[in-house]
């Protein structure tokens, strides 16, 4: 296993992943530190001189300890939250809010009640003034992508959790963002319907080859998913180590059970989690 550690590096490049051309920087985060108002005068250091860079078209997975701000390091690249000290870039621009570059994906689905699936999928389109009847061909196309052709016309409190999901994800696929930012959004399904998911999610990024920024607290999915696995110490959050997943692609899960490089990639990375007792 290969480990490269970018903790006091605000420069430092990734080494490109094996078997994949060498591409440019999508993301660059330099020096970035977040600290919170509590109550009164007190404060509190979430992150702490986070320094990284991320490729176009790399599938990136954030893991570490509850509370190290996996999450608060999503929303800034996202543009949610600006950080407190530092610059978070996209494509060599500062990011200042949220933009149509960057499509977020939460746990919670965030679909609206009174709309179908179909009406979901175009609203983000249709806001941003396209056509109807491009908005219905793309949104339909969408839909046949994540594998709910046949369900246009059925409304949220008729699907399931992962079919929710699946809508969610296309939705933010419909205004085609260069970035890809999934906080734990598969951490509320039960495991069949993770494991389908994560595949669906692999068969689109290896079509569509979109920066993915992705939090989880599953160190397997992490694995599974990635070509890069951040690891994160415990608060105030920092980077402990970065780990290269020297996998081969396209990733069938029941071969990787087999695959004693997979145990090995998530033994390790459990054990640097639990080092120096930080917990998941």
């Amino acid at each position: 296993m290969q480990v490269v550690s970018l903790r006091s590096d605000a420069h430092a490049e990734s080494e490109p992943v094996s078997g994949r051309k060498p591409a440019s920087a999508m993301i660059e985060i330099e020096h970035v530190s977040q600290r919170f108002q509590t109550s009164g005068k007190q404060s509190h250091l979430a992150l702490s001189d986070i320094n990284l860079t991320i490729e176009d078209g790399a599938f990136v997975s954030i893991l570490g300890p509850s509370g190290c701000g996996k999450s608060t390091l999503l929303y800034i690249v996202g543009g949610f939250v600006q950080p407190t000290d530092g610059v978070a870039k996209v494509k060599g621009k500062a990011i200042t809010g949220p933009g149509p570059d960057r499509g977020p994906v939460f746990q919670e689905f965030a679909l609206f009640p009174w709309k179908n699936v179909l009406g979901n999928v175009m609203y983000g389109m249709r806001q941003q003034g396209m056509k109807k009847a491009e908005a219905e061909t793309r949104g339909r196309k969408l839909l046949e992508m994540v594998g709910l052709k046949g369900y246009e016309n059925f409304y949220p409190k008729e699907l399931s959790g992962g079919m929710k999901q699946r809508v969610a994800i296309a939705r933010t696929l419909a205004y085609d963002p260069a970035v890809l930012l999934m906080d734990e959004p598969f951490g509320a399904l039960d495991a069949h319907t993770r494991t389908r998911l994560q595949n669906d999610l692999l068969d689109i990024w290896d079509t569509q080859r979109k920066t993915v920024l992705f939090v989880t607290h599953s160190v397997e999915e992490a694995v599974y998913l990635s070509d890069k696995v951040i690891v994160m110490s415990r608060s105030p959050g920092s980077i402990k180590e970065i780990v290269d997943i020297d996998l081969p692609r396209p990733r069938k899960r029941a071969d990787l059970l087999l695959d004693a490089r997979f145990q090995k990639y998530i033994v390790d990375i459990e054990k640097m989690i639990d080092d120096g007792k930080d917990h998941l």
